[in-house]
């Protein structure tokens, strides 16, 4: 079974780039999309209107921007490094944040990788030559235009 891909970013256009760049890597995972820390626990946890597991799965992988309203990033790691049954959560960190503090602190508390936003194409298929697990992946170029 495919698991899908959730994304936890407040910033439309970020969260358009990086459906984007996913789709013309070939990742064919579902999108869920979330516009805040507090909605991505919700859904992980299943509750409010994610409680029904058929229409909203437990995903393979969080794509979590750093700085978002109501509960950042950091916030959302800390409670998922609580979690047992999101020890399998592949969990890639995304933000602006360049500073060493950040990038450190995000793996320590259970990042896998961290993507500096703009993300291209190119990090993505990186992240996923890197760790190729939870990624279903279209046969090469046939989600690629021939203008690319």
């Amino acid at each position: 079974m495919v698991k899908p891909i959730l994304i936890a970013e407040d910033f439309e256009p970020d969260a358009k780039l990086l459906e984007l760049a996913l789709k013309h890597a070939g990742v064919t995972n579902p999108l869920f999309f979330v516009p805040d820390g507090h909605q991505a626990v919700c859904y992980l946890k299943g509750e409010g209107i994610y409680r029904d597991r058929k229409a909203f799965p437990l995903p393979g992988v969080l794509m979590l921007d750093l700085k978002m309203p109501v509960a950042g990033g950091f916030e959302v790691l800390e409670w998922c490094h609580t979690q047992p049954y999101l020890e399998d959560l592949m969990i890639v960190v995304l933000s602006g944040y360049h500073e060493l503090r950040e990038v450190n602190r995000a793996y320590q508390l259970g990042a896998k990788t961290f993507l500096a936003k703009p993300m291209s194409e190119g990090d993505i298929l990186e992240m996923i030559r890197t760790y190729p697990g939870p990624w279903q992946i279209s046969k090469p170029g046939s989600s690629r235009s021939s203008a690319s």
